[in-house]
């Protein structure tokens, strides 16, 4: 017997933002096949401002959360019933009156180094120029590289690749979440460790966004939650949000649970020159995790001053 309520899931129109939103559904059907059906689950495409922005980097043109307004618009409206995020396009406070409780099983966090002819990034000639429009990508490589040059790269995984064969830059970076998601890792030249570059916090995990108050959504996608991608995710975005975080601030995080039932967050502030660099490292319990983020972001705030440049907006 299927419910006879029909589910509208929003989501950005990339190839890879419409395979996150397949994922989340198909993950509903198989928890739930007594109560839905493929037809009880529509997929609503929402054009964002941040798909229309391609001139200019996002921490020129208003941040990440731009990637996400319009769809959250639509989901306070009622047009949606859930929204289906990448959790590092997302603002480490929600509007008023929607949640963030599903994250779905976390996918490879780590930084692809893709380049033309197979180079490596640490064997890069001087002077290369590497296409990115992320502020913590551009200051690590700096941060290791002084000698390269970082060009503006946007828009989806499948023109970033593109301008790349183009000739546009001679190597670019992208997730290996979202190229294993798009069943394209063959083009990854290597993957960066963790301790050769750090992962935007979030990346890799999808989030699935619903209004507060709709205790039904909320008892569905409490079956396809991942108790430990959501409590890494948690840790991370707690220390984001105590460093007032968005893409205008190169910082990196990464969390891991360990053996012992403890949670070890690595966490670095850098300067969007890359010249300067503050590190973090902590560890605690499952129950401190988010405590954990927010001790970190206060350290390496602290470490940093209130004079840095990243923390001055204009």
């Amino acid at each position: 017997m299927t419910t006879q309520k029909k589910y509208k899931i929003g989501t950005r129109g990339s190839p890879l933002a419409l395979a996150q939103a397949h994922e989340t559904r198909e993950r509903l059907l198989t928890a739930h096949p007594d109560l839905l059906s493929e037809d009880d689950l529509q997929i609503v495409v929402i054009k964002t401002t941040g798909d229309q922005i391609q001139d200019r980097a996002l921490s020129e043109a208003g941040g990440k959360g731009l990637f996400v307004k319009e769809i959250e618009e639509a989901l306070i409206r009622g047009d949606i019933d859930l929204a289906v995020h990448s959790m590092k396009d997302m603002e480490t406070s929600l509007p008023n009156g929607l949640v963030i409780d599903c994250i779905l099983p976390r996918e490879d966090p780590r930084d692809a180094f893709i380049s033309k002819d197979g180079t490596a990034l640490a064997d890069m000639p001087a002077g290369s120029v590497i296409g990115t429009s992320s502020l913590r990508r551009q200051a690590q490589i700096l941060n290791v590289r002084p000698d390269l040059k970082v060009c503006l790269f946007r828009g989806s995984v499948e023109t970033r690749l593109r301008k790349l064969e183009e000739g546009q830059a001679d190597a670019t970076l992208l997730a290996c979440a979202g190229l294993n998601r798009l069943d394209n890792a063959q083009v990854i030249t290597h993957p960066l460790e963790s301790s050769e570059m750090l992962p935007a916090v979030a990346q890799g995990a999808i989030g699935i966004e619903h209004r507060a108050d709709d205790e039904e959504m909320g008892r569905l996608l409490a079956a396809i939650n991942h108790p430990e991608s959501c409590i890494r995710v948690q840790c991370e975005r707690a220390m984001l949000a105590e460093l007032d975080g968005s893409c205008r601030t190169p910082i990196a995080g990464h969390a891991v649970l360990k053996e012992n039932q403890t949670i070890e967050l690595e966490a670095t502030l850098f300067s969007p020159d890359g010249v300067q660099r503050f590190d973090a490292r902590g560890e605690a319990s499952l129950e401190d995790a988010v405590a954990l983020g927010t001790r970190l972001g206060r350290e390496l705030r602290e470490k940093a001053g209130d004079d840095f440049p990243a923390f001055q907006i204009p």
